[in-house]
Formats: C-alpha cells, structure tokens, sequence
C-alpha cells in the first residue's frame, strides 16, 4: 500500500516528503473534501518535489459540468501533477459520471498528458444524494479512467468504515483489480484502522488527520506523525506477507 498525505502549502509538502509519503496531494480542505489547491501551489510544489515522488492534485467535488471539469484538470496537469483527482458531486447517475469523467479522459489525451484521472466517490452517498461508490469502477472501465477512490463528503467526526462496511469495501477494491484500475481508500482514517485495511489491501491509502500535529485535518502535518503512519502501513504488509508465507 502506498500512503497519500495531503497537504495544503509548500512547508506541509515538505514534512510529508521527510516523514517519507509515497505520494503528495494537493488540495485546499476549506473548499471540501476534494477542495482544489491554487493553480500556483501546484506550480511549486511540482516543481520542488515532482522530481522526488509522484504529485496529487484534487481539483474540487465537482458539479456536473464536464467542460469546466476537464479544463481544470488540463491546468493541473499542465502544471505538473502525476495524479488529478475529481470528485463526483454532482454527477448522480452512471451516465452522468461517465459523461464528465470522460470529456476530462479525453481532454488529457488531446493534450498528450501522462498524468492519471482518479475518479472519487462518497462513503456517505446516501446522506449526499451522490453516485454509489459501488458503481464507479464500472463507470471508470466506460470513462477510461486510471483508478477509483472511495473518500467521505462529511469530515465532522465520521470516518469511511461508518458509512460502508468492510464486505462493500472488498467488492470495490476486488472490481477495480479485476478492470486494471487503481484503488485508493480515505475519509478520516486513523492509525487504529491501519489492520483492517491491511486485510482490503487497496494499492492507496489517503491521509491528511492522521497526519497532522494535532490529529485532525485542521492542523499542520508533521513528519513523525508521517513517519509512524507509514511505518504502521509497512509493518502491517510484512506482518502479512510473513503469515502468507507461514
């Protein structure tokens, strides 16, 4: 598993590298749960590590406007991300998703883009009226699509196993391995759900609480706090791969 830390300025970005995150990812958490970070953050913070790990940027929990969608991905992946993530807020039914995540698909190809389109579902659809997550792989497999991601809209003391369990969360990640699509789990996790994410095995795992001093998304990230996570992840696999082995 690859751990995902976002951040949202250059000196966060700089503690996730040093606590060793796998990947950075960029939004602006005032915005919502895929808030989009400024067009000149990405700039910089491309710039200054792009070349050391791999680059996320959210670009918002979109309504379903699939122009606009696909012309802030193209300014995110012009500016350097490897990883664009979108929301689908307001896109309700499969076809709806599929429409907008595929004008943004088609949009990198006419750009001749390398950066990959996760598409990001809500734990919590039934609250938000938005797309079953159990639904978006087989829209990804239609929109041409890297990977998935399940996160939550609702960030006020929730997490992502309240809203959907570990049978549902099996049966994304198991669809999204047999399409040849990334999976990525988030929405509050915590060091304490570490083993149980073990055993979903999803190739990336999102954080931002977690990783801060204080524990919640509204503080600073903190290296050791990155650090530990990570080593949390790492020991879970080999611990893993040990009894596979036993």
């Amino acid at each position: 598993m690859l751990l995902l830390v976002s951040v949202v300025n250059s000196e966060e970005a700089e503690e996730a590298v040093k606590g060793g995150a796998d990947i950075l990812d960029l939004k602006n958490p005032r915005e919502g749960s895929l808030g989009a970070a400024h067009p000149k953050l990405v700039s910089e913070v491309c710039q200054r590590f792009g070349q050391i790990l791999p680059v996320s940027a959210a670009i918002g929990d979109f309504p379903h406007l699939p122009n606009a969608a696909a012309l802030a991905a193209l300014c995110a992946a012009d500016l350097g991300a490897d990883y664009i993530k979108v929301g689908l807020l307001g896109s309700r039914s499969e076809q709806q998703a599929v429409d907008l995540l595929a004008s943004i698909s088609d949009a990198l190809a006419w750009r001749g883009s390398k950066a990959k389109l996760i598409a990001a579902a809500y734990a919590d659809y039934r609250e938000a009226g938005t797309l079953e997550p159990r639904l978006l792989p087989g829209v990804a497999r239609r929109a041409n699509v890297a990977g998935c991601m399940i996160d939550t809209l609702d960030k006020k003391g929730t997490c992502l196993f309240d809203s959907l369990d570990s049978d549902s969360l099996r049966e994304f990640i198991g669809e999204c391995g047999r399409y040849g699509l990334l999976s990525a789990l988030a929405g509050s996790l915590k060091p304490c759900h570490v083993g149980l994410l073990r055993t979903l095995g999803p190739h990336i795992v999102g954080v931002r609480g977690a990783a801060c001093q204080s524990g919640v998304r509204t503080g600073s990230i903190d290296r050791q706090r990155v650090a530990e996570f990570r080593l949390n992840l790492m020991d879970s696999n080999q611990n893993w791969a040990m009894r596979e082995r036993g």
